[in-house]
């Protein structure tokens, strides 16, 4: 069994911890806390603002705690807004957060909220049926360095993408019923865990 936290501060909180709980030996749960965050295997950042969650996570002294447990190897996935929290550069602003996965960050790239779309892709090494997809001012990856793989692009731009403990997604798969990338994500912990 494996306990994979959901970053319970702003965002899509509710709807990844269901989807986890619908993996078998997966328990999802919310944090809040660094001593929640001490009692989990595997992290999610989740979909939101990016800004408040930042600021957030500063006034609550959480965010270089859990940079440096992220850089010591806690599996994190970041969606949407929390893709934008581990970029190491972001597209017109000074401000970065986490600074921990070799990549640059676009926000709202898609534009408002009236720019969302959906999506169906094909991305074998996660599913082996079409996975769909759902962007919310999404932000998107302008560019990689360093050992970051790209696992899927839409209309010629990174929208997924992994390096050693960390996977970032610019959709939503918590607001759909495909449980692929959540499988995906479950993986690496359970696989992160064996090895500690």
């Amino acid at each position: 069994m494996i306990t994979v936290g959901v970053l319970a501060i702003q965002g899509a909180v509710a709807e990844h911890v269901a989807a986890l709980n619908k993996i078998e030996n997966v328990k999802g749960i919310e944090v809040k806390t660094l001593e929640e965050i001490e009692q989990i295997d595997g992290l999610i950042l989740p979909g939101g603002e990016s800004t408040a969650m930042g600021k957030i996570l500063n006034y609550f002294q959480m965010l270089e705690p859990l940079a440096e447990k992220i850089k010591q190897g806690l599996p994190v996935w970041g969606t949407c807004a929390g893709m934008i929290l581990l970029a190491k550069e972001i597209v017109g602003q000074d401000t970065t957060y986490f600074k921990a996965m070799d990549m640059i960050v676009k926000r709202n790239a898609y534009g408002s909220q009236l720019d969302s779309f959906q999506t169906t892709i094909e991305l074998p090494e996660i599913a082996a049926t079409p996975i769909p997809l759902i962007f919310i001012r999404a932000p998107y990856v302008e560019s990689v360095t360093g050992d970051v793989t790209i696992l899927a692009k839409v209309a010629d731009k990174i929208v997924a993408a992994v390096q050693d403990n960390m996977l970032v997604t610019a959709f939503h798969p918590e607001l759909t019923d495909d449980l692929s990338f959540h499988k995906y994500f479950c993986k690496k912990v359970s696989a992160s865990k064996q090895v500690s």
